[in-house]
């Protein structure tokens, strides 16, 4: 076996062009999906993770109550009970943060811009502000109840500086209108995406505004040192606000994406919301993940094209081989009848071939590795900026790879085997080859 190993690499040195060009083709396969596949996991570790920052958190506790009309009243007033849920599950030193939130008209001087804003307790929330960056102000201007944080596009709609005064118009959780006033203490870089979604609020000041208490609050999130302990994390605090509270659920079969893909598991959590009836607080245990699992469908989709892509690829590239072989036995017949006359057997000659094969399709395949790997690095260097819609898929306006070793595992299976099926064929027809017969031929 040692001898037919070391037959296959000097066979494959003699034609170092044609070897080349072979294990090139590959390589180019190899190299598209792997990229293909790498991004999609970076894409999904980056949206997480950029969530889970802005939102300061991976697991997440709300509370949803019954107004006597039947509305859905979004509000956690059991702080106790929260904390003794936290406590239970272990969670009594972890890093959580308590928000309120709302939909909030922001007008001046006739200008008028659709915003959420997040009413935050700023001295508690450390990670907060040493996240955020300003272009102008800061949170140590935040010297007012009132003060309010935006991003720079919403400030250019609004055109607004430090220090202006804003109008706002928004609803109470129970559905009443209500008006009130910002002071503009700092503006933050365009977060693309995000720039209507996020800006910030002292949380007493947002609950007045709402028709919450000072204390009372509508979610809480609790930030893990690792992001992928956060479905178990939350499995123990489910198990433990079950203890104390009832608890939205969702049936087994609702669970997997496919059963509704337009939703996430978030959102097929909040319907039950709308569906079930109850008295007082109930409550939602989600991680982040449920919030991307849409995100997660996209990957997977990805996955699957990269699969599909290496397949035609490699139909192409496996006609070239096929063909290339039937040239390699008719220019190597002589060659082989010799072989042949010197006592070596037919399943050897097919062996030979097929070693070939496999040699030339890993080379394939551990320089198409490489080359991806130069390519992902070059590509994570160039600065996409924090300001476009893709931000929320990246990290810091960089892409990220993250290779999926399974997937990759799959595709070298792949590589390997269709290249060694199409050797086959003319490497069986090699092996019957009579040696008179061979050693007869004009090549």
């Amino acid at each position: 076996m040692n001898s037919l190993i070391l037959m296959a690499f000097r066979n494959l040195s003699r034609q170092k062009r044609r070897s080349f060009l072979l294990g090139g083709a590959i390589a180019f396969g190899i190299m598209i999906v792997t990229v293909i596949t790498s991004l999609a996991g970076g894409l999904v570790g980056n949206v997480a993770a950029n969530i889970a920052h802005l939102f300061a958190g991976h697991v997440f506790i709300e509370g949803v109550e019954k107004s006597p009309s039947g509305k859905n009243l979004e509000i956690i007033r059991d702080d106790k009970l929260i904390n003794e849920t936290l406590q239970a599950a272990g969670l009594g030193d972890a890093y959580i943060q308590k928000r309120s939130g709302a939909a909030v008209t922001l007008i001046f001087e006739g200008k008028k811009v659709q915003q959420s804003i997040i009413g935050v307790d700023f001295e508690k929330e450390r990670l907060l502000r040493e996240r955020v960056r300003f272009i102008k102000g800061g949170f140590d201007q935040a010297t007012t109840p009132n003060a309010l944080f935006v991003s720079e596009q919403v400030a250019q709609r609004l055109k607004i500086d430090v220090g202006d005064r804003l109008l706002a118009q928004t609803k109470t959780v129970t559905g009443q209108f209500n008006v009130g006033e910002f002071r503009v203490a700092g503006i933050m870089p365009s977060m693309g995406l995000f720039d209507q979604m996020l800006a910030y609020t002292p949380k007493a000041y947002l609950n007045s505004l709402i028709g919450l208490g000072t204390d009372e609050y509508q979610s809480l999130g609790i930030m893990l040192s690792d992001l992928t302990k956060s479905d178990k994390v939350a499995e123990t605090v489910k198990a433990a606000l079950k203890a104390r509270a009832p608890v939205f659920e969702l049936a087994p079969g609702t669970l997997t994406s496919a059963s509704n893909p337009g939703q996430s598991r978030y959102q097929k959590l909040a319907q039950l919301a709308r569906k079930e009836t109850w008295e007082g607080t109930k409550y939602r245990v989600y991680t982040i993940n449920d919030t991307i699992s849409q995100i997660e469908q996209v990957v997977q989709i990805l996955n699957t094209v990269s699969t599909v892509i290496l397949v035609v690829l490699f139909i192409i590239i496996l006609v070239g081989i096929l063909n290339t072989f039937r040239i390699i036995i008719y220019e190597r017949t002589k060659e082989i009848g010799t072989m042949r006359a010197l006592g070596l057997q037919r399943p050897d000659v097919r062996n030979l071939f097929i070693l070939e094969a496999a040699f030339l399709a890993l080379g394939g395949v551990l320089a198409g590795f490489a080359t991806a790997g130069i390519v992902m690095l070059l590509l994570s260097f160039i600065n996409f900026g924090t300001g476009t819609f893709f931000a929320l898929f990246m990290k810091n306006g960089h892409l990220s790879f993250i290779p999926q070793v399974s997937q990759s595992t799959l595709h070298v299976l792949l590589v390997v085997l269709l290249t060694v099926l199409a050797a086959f064929l003319p490497a069986r027809r090699a092996a019957k080859l009579e040696p008179a017969d061979a050693l007869r031929s004009s090549k």
